[in-house]
């Protein structure tokens, strides 16, 4: 009897172990997050392209946890043409954290090149949550599939694959003003057709339309002229100072050119480096963990910050391919110093506004909304880079310097820098302002 007693405490115990809920920590989302960003600067996606990839499984996931917090609200109704995603069966066992994950992953397999990687990922994960609670593991994955096709269904409709199809490029040499492909690969425009995908959250790709640059002049002492001018003259100091000064420091720091090209005798080849986005999405990183922050308020951290980000890139893109301006490297070395080279290496589109000041402005805001005006952190993105770690006192501080290093580097006049980060600080604060996220009622409790 006493043996009988004792089997069937074991069995309770197994069944209790099995049915446990499988847990789902903020670092898994962090390291499927990462992954992407791995598998990108593997198969070097250009930072708008980049940018997408990012901000689809954010919200895939996002609207999944949103459904069982009462603190986040859904995305449906907020953003361009996304409808509500199916709800989960309340009879099957559907843990939504594990729901989201899987979503997430799913979505960005579809979006990477290297599929295997990912596939490979996801079933070492898979067999691990399938080991710990197979019933939870099943629904879970049915339901976070369910909402990946529905995510993928509306992201099909955004423009991407008809821009795919557009025509490239076409470099207009018998106007001084306009941009000309840069050494040493020469490489054509990327994405001239990228206002044309349909943005997230703001109206238009025009809707934050900068002020033009500078009228085109190369005369001595006109407004153009000095900017081109102030360039070389700052790469100069720069170059006496050394290596070690801090303008170089802070141009290489922000870089994330994924098209750098390295010559070597005949032998050209491209280092692998992360875009503009995927810094900022390492600062949200960053941000999440000295927060503590949960799950649920990682996925949302990452989805509302990708949003800001992918927008940058829509409102940045149509004004760069619409003044369509020639790149400092350009001029100075036809008007001022024919050997000259710029400390970073010229990215392949048009010089107005700055990409870097955009983005870096919009992401800002955003994660400023989120975790506070005066949140300090270590800036150890570029570490796997071989760059060391920059402190910052604010994210604010953060763009400000991302913006100036386009110049420090030599790859952008000021007006584009500073005309730039305004444009993203505008567009950070419409998005901010739009999007109602978080519930008024836990807004009210948390302050």
């Amino acid at each position: 009897m006493k043996k009988i007693l004792f089997l069937m405490v074991l069995v309770s115990l197994s069944c209790q172990r099995e049915e446990a809920p499988i847990e789902i920590s903020p670092e898994l989302m962090h390291s499927s997050v990462d992954k992407v960003t791995e598998i990108m600067i593997h198969d070097i996606f250009s930072p708008p392209v980049a940018s997408r990839i990012f901000t689809y499984p954010n919200i895939a996931a996002y609207e999944i946890i949103a459904q069982d917090d009462d603190k986040y609200r859904s995305l449906a109704g907020q953003v361009h043409e996304l409808t509500p995603v199916p709800e989960a069966d309340p009879e099957k066992q559907v843990n939504k954290s594990l729901a989201a994950l899987i979503a997430h992953i799913d979505l960005s397999r579809r979006l990477i090149f290297s599929e295997d990687r990912m596939i490979s990922y996801r079933d070492s994960l898979y067999a691990i949550w399938s080991e710990e609670n197979k019933a939870e593991f099943e629904a879970s994955k049915e339901y976070g599939m369910q909402v990946a096709e529905h995510i993928a269904a509306w992201m099909d409709k955004d423009n991407y694959k008809q821009t795919r199809t557009m025509p490239k490029f076409t470099v207009n040499t018998d106007e001084p003003s306009r941009w000309q492909p840069t050494p040493p690969a020469y490489m054509a425009g990327i994405e001239p057709h990228w206002s044309k995908i349909r943005p997230f959250v703001i109206d238009s790709a025009e809707q934050f339309k900068p002020v033009p640059p500078p009228p085109f002049s190369m005369e001595e002492g006109s407004d153009f002229y000095k900017e081109v001018r102030e360039v070389y003259d700052i790469s100069k100091k720069m170059e006496a100072e050394g290596d070690g000064s801090e303008e170089v420091e802070i141009a290489k720091f922000w870089d994330c050119n994924p098209y750098v090209s390295v010559t070597r005798g005949h032998l050209m080849f491209a280092t692998k480096k992360i875009t503009p986005g995927a810094h900022w999405i390492g600062i949200t990183k960053i941000a999440c963990r000295k927060s503590n922050s949960g799950f649920n308020e990682t996925v949302y951290a990452y989805t509302k910050t990708s949003m800001a980000i992918a927008d940058a890139f829509i409102s940045c893109w149509d004004e760069k391919y619409r003044s369509n301006l020639i790149r400092p490297e350009t001029l100075i070395n036809e008007h001022i110093d024919d050997n000259w080279k710029p400390v970073l290496q010229t990215p392949p589109f048009p010089e107005y506004t700055s990409g870097h000041s955009v983005v870096s402005g919009a992401a800002s805001i955003v994660l400023t909304d989120i975790f506070g005006e005066d949140f300090s952190f270590d800036d150890d993105t570029e570490l796997a880079y071989g760059l060391p770690v920059r402190s910052f006192r604010s994210f604010r501080e953060a763009a400000d310097e991302a913006a100036i290093s386009r110049m420090y580097g030599g790859i952008h006049y000021r007006a584009a820098v500073e005309v730039g980060v305004k444009q993203g600080r505008d567009l950070g604060s419409y998005i901010v302002g739009k999007l109602k996220m978080e519930n008024e009622s836990e807004l009210a409790q948390s302050e």
